[in-house]
């Protein structure tokens, strides 16, 4: 099949030409490139079509180009053009992204439109490709688009709107593949769907062959610096812990970071990274026996899930965790959970691992078993294959 994969991408010519820095998103990155990578290997035809979305008010235009750096030489990656101008930004990002699928389905047909997450350009392309080129659509939902990341109901005119758009392309995608079996739910019960909590790549995959023998006494988050993420809790709980044979490693990078590195200053053990290449995060994963995600919670478990955790579990870490939602028994065994992510809790949870040796439970077998490439290659392409099923079938009985 040749796949439209309708996705806010961020490639490094893209960080290159625009400001991404509030809206950068490493993990969505990365999930999309292993994503599209298994759909290449199963012998689909793919294309990324990003907005490219600059959300840094500028007086400034930004032209459409397609990406120089593939993380794959098959996949092409296309962008649309950025006016980041308050109240015209996003109308005309989701003009732009819609025209860009228009032009391309014209050169080359598309026989399914794939879409990540309902913001505004993935909710035009999608009802474009419904409505007017008869495509099936599957979504790729990983963010509740109907409560913000603390579970609480959004609110505004213009937001109240997008919801209703929201809602009535939830009632006519033909798939969907959701994080949670929370964002499933709000699906018809009737289309094909697939819980894809996470993507373990090749690359994690090898890497954590004999991980146990070079774990080091260390903590690792990898992320971006927002507020949610919880960075600043966790280096307040650092503090006390009191561990001097342990270290606590930052990666990533966000609005936030420089204020973070400010806090830390004079606390001991702790190592920024910045931004690191795939490689090297993948090697300090393998290498921290503790993992962290010190989200903050939400009121609704599962309308949100880190899909670092996967990633964790898969390089053999132990994972500190506020709850997500309920998760297969299996991966369980690797997690422990804080109910909050308050400096106290943390640096209690930490405590405790750490001197009752819980980090040697340990879930990645079962992680790479359930989303390895082989496990995620077959369920993505069977998810596409009963997709098309149905709709030959619909188009059938229509027929008849």
């Amino acid at each position: 099949m040749r796949i439209a994969y309708v996705a806010p991408y961020q490639g490094p010519t893209l960080l290159k030409r625009r400001p991404i820095v509030r809206n950068r998103s490493m993990s969505n990155a990365v999930k999309i490139e292993l994503i599209a990578s298994l759909l290449r290997a199963r012998s689909h035809d793919v294309e990324i079509l990003s907005q490219g979305e600059v959300v840094e008010s500028a007086w400034t235009f930004y032209p459409a180009f397609s990406e120089e750096e593939r993380f794959h030489p098959q996949i092409p990656i296309h962008y649309g053009s950025v006016v980041p101008v308050r109240r015209l930004n996003g109308l005309w990002s989701t003009h732009r992204t819609l025209q860009l699928l228009k032009e391309r389905h014209r050169a080359d047909p598309y026989d399914v439109v794939m879409v990540f997450n309902l913001k505004g350009p993935q909710i035009a392309c999608a009802n474009y490709a419904i409505r007017h080129l008869g495509l099936p659509v599957v979504l790729e939902y990983e963010d509740d688009r109907f409560v913000n990341v603390r579970g609480e109901a959004v609110v505004g005119m213009a937001l109240r709107r997008d919801l209703r758009a929201s809602r009535r392309l939830l009632r006519a995608v033909s798939g969907c593949m959701a994080v949670s079996p929370h964002l499933l739910s709000q699906l018809p019960p009737g289309i094909p769907k697939l819980l894809l909590r996470g993507v373990v790549g090749p690359d994690l995959v090898e890497a954590s062959i004999n991980s146990a023998e070079r774990k080091r006494n260390r903590v690792l988050f990898s992320g971006t610096h927002i507020g949610s993420n919880g960075v600043a809790e966790l280096i307040e709980g650092w503090r006390s812990v009191s561990r001097p044979d342990w270290e606590l490693h930052i990666t990533g990078y966000g609005q936030e970071t420089e204020a973070l590195r400010q806090r830390a200053r004079d606390a001991q053990g702790i190592v920024f990274h910045g931004l690191v290449s795939r490689p090297e995060l993948v090697r300090l994963m393998c290498s921290a026996k503790i993992c962290m995600n010190p989200h903050q919670v939400s009121r609704i478990p599962g309308n949100v899930f880190a899909f670092k955790i996967i990633e964790y579990l898969a390089a053999g870490g132990h994972v500190i965790t506020t709850p997500m939602g309920a998760i297969e028994r299996e991966l369980e065994a690797g997690i422990t959970y804080m109910p909050d992510n308050s400096p106290n809790r943390i640096a209690e949870t930490l405590r405790h691992v750490v001197e009752h040796r819980e980090y040697e439970r340990t879930a990645m077998d079962a992680a790479q078993r359930f989303y390895g490439p082989i496990a995620v290659s077959q369920s993505l392409d069977a998810l596409l294959q009963r997709v098309r099923g149905a709709v030959t079938n619909d188009a059938e009985r229509a027929w008849r």
